[in-house]
């Protein structure tokens, strides 16, 4: 072979093993790509399958379905009842969901589930044993009530009085047993002596079904205090960001909800409060200085103002001791997701406008032009 045809030949294979190469290279990288998008396809899917999976089976559905959970039902088999009569989306995350969230305890019974149900109002029921039966009554507890307000309507409602209810909210020994009962919204901040009564704002405002005609003080204070359990457990990603304990959360959202009437003004009184906490200012806000004096007032005066009291934010900066009153869902979110603002003032206008200023000199002047200081 002469050389030049050595040569062309060389650079012959040299090409092809090239050519070889580059479509190695491409089958390769082809490879890893679809390899690839099936990883993110398989782990996004599995996470929404999830997260789908935790929400109701469908919220519009308020109908009940007759379940018999058996004696000795283990986690995984009252899943695969619910599973079947469709009040869970899967049996498997059921149990993982119990599992991950510590709960036992769970009784034996004929329950009234519906697809509407989330997975805590489901657990809670079953740890409550609250099977099926007719309502005899409800009792509806509005948003930012107080202990004494609630006593009230829960005496227009039962025959349980006033002083009653009362006396057991307050009684040490019961309060000690709450908080060994609801750990997760509970703790020891509510027997500090500087809190006015231990439960309040642990009460969430709600509608509440009762299947007896004479429930006890003690049934329809665990009801309440287990629906705020189910509300702080949604939110319990969000408090851990803010390093929020439930007592604080709570305390809070009580001020939000006194001082506001809809979403968009609480997300921005929530502001005002952080940006007043975040450079130590007294956050100021009247609803805890009538909480402190134990009475309504259609307008707080400059008097009332120096009523000593550690709920007085006037006097003493930081969060008060405790709640003021009982917050409802959309104070708790704005407790957890406030507007960014830079605003440190609000004022309530007669017609219920709030407006939001960034200085006191601004503040005054609404104030000059909307109350009167006669």
């Amino acid at each position: 072979m002469s050389e030049k045809k050595s040569k062309d030949y060389i650079e012959e294979k040299l090409k092809e093993k090239h050519h070889e190469a580059k479509i190695v290279r491409r089958i390769v990288f082809t490879v890893f790509v679809i390899l690839m998008l099936v990883l993110t396809g398989v782990i996004g899917g599995g996470y929404f399958y999830i997260k789908n999976a935790l929400k109701p089976v469908d919220e519009q559905n308020k109908e009940t379905k007759q379940i018999e959970i058996p004696i000795g039902s283990s986690p995984t088999t009252i899943g695969k009842i619910l599973e079947e009569n469709g009040v869970v989306h899967n049996a498997k995350i059921f149990r993982y969901y119990v599992k991950f969230k510590s709960e036992s305890g769970f009784q034996a019974g004929e329950y009234a589930f519906s697809p509407s149900m989330s997975l805590d109002e489901i657990i809670g029921q079953l740890k409550q044993g609250k099977i099926m039966q007719e309502v005899v009554f409800q009792v509806t507890i509005p948003e930012g009530r107080q202990l004494t307000q609630i006593a009230t309507i829960l005496a227009s409602r039962t025959n349980i009085k006033e002083e009653e209810f009362l006396e057991v909210v307050n009684d040490p020994e019961f309060v000690k047993k709450m908080i060994d009962k609801y750990p997760s919204i509970l703790t020891d901040d509510v027997l500090n002596e500087e809190v006015k009564y231990p439960l309040e704002g642990y009460l969430f405002p709600a509608t509440y079904p009762f299947y007896v005609e004479e429930p006890t003080v003690e049934e329809i204070i665990e009801t309440m205090l287990q629906k705020t359990v189910e509300v702080v457990a949604e939110n319990e990603d969000l408090m851990r960001q803010k390093e929020y304990t439930p007592h604080q959360l709570l305390t809070m959202a009580s001020m939000i909800e006194a001082e506001a009437t809809n979403q968009e003004d609480r997300q921005y009184i929530a502001s005002v409060f952080y940006n007043r906490l975040e450079i130590d200012m007294a956050l100021q806000t009247d609803p805890t200085v009538l909480y402190a004096l134990g009475e309504h007032k259609e307008r707080t005066l400059y008097e009332h103002l120096e009523v000593d009291s550690p709920y007085n934010t006037y006097l003493h900066t930081g969060l008060p001791p405790g709640p003021i009153a009982n917050a409802g869902v959309s104070s708790i979110e704005a407790a957890l997701k406030p507007a960014e603002s830079e605003y440190f003032y609000f004022l309530a206008t007669p017609d219920g406008e709030v407006l939001f200023n960034e200085t006191l000199e601004e503040h005054n002047i609404d104030k000059n032009k909307y109350i009167s200081t006669n």
